[in-house]
């Protein structure tokens, strides 16, 4: 469950929370990190292309989400004034700030893929042998 605050007390919070936490509570949950994540691999998306994008998930989900991200100041939305209506999310710059340690996250994760693979690979091999 998503922790939130009253926007009054996150200062007062900040002092008192270790950076790392805090900092997951802006950008954790399920889906927060890969939208970030998508808008770094494109100057822009539109709505359908982040839903196609981000398999799993919902519309309110989505839509709550980029609220989230754009009150935080790490999302960008651009309405253009044409018919039908087109709106296009990017990354502001802080959010931009992120991309490093997310590209250390993505390495450490494929890691974690190779040792599961391979954890997995070798209980087979001792099951068949045993």
């Amino acid at each position: 469950m998503q922790t939130t605050y009253n926007k009054n007390e996150i200062p007062a919070m900040a002092d008192e929370k270790c950076s790392v936490i805090y900092a997951l509570e802006i950008i954790g949950g399920k889906w927060r990190l890969p939208i970030i994540w998508k808008l770094s691999k494109h100057e822009t998306m539109r709505y359908n292309q982040l839903k196609r994008e981000l398999e799993g998930i919902t519309n309110i989900m989505l839509t709550r989400s980029l609220r989230y991200l754009e009150d935080r100041r790490l999302v960008e939305r651009k309405e253009f004034d044409q018919i039908p209506p087109r709106v296009e999310y990017s990354l502001t710059d802080r959010a931009k700030e992120l991309i490093p340690a997310l590209e250390i996250i993505k390495e450490w994760g494929a890691g974690e893929i190779e040792f599961d693979k391979k954890r997995a690979e070798e209980e087979a091999s001792r099951e068949q042998g045993a």
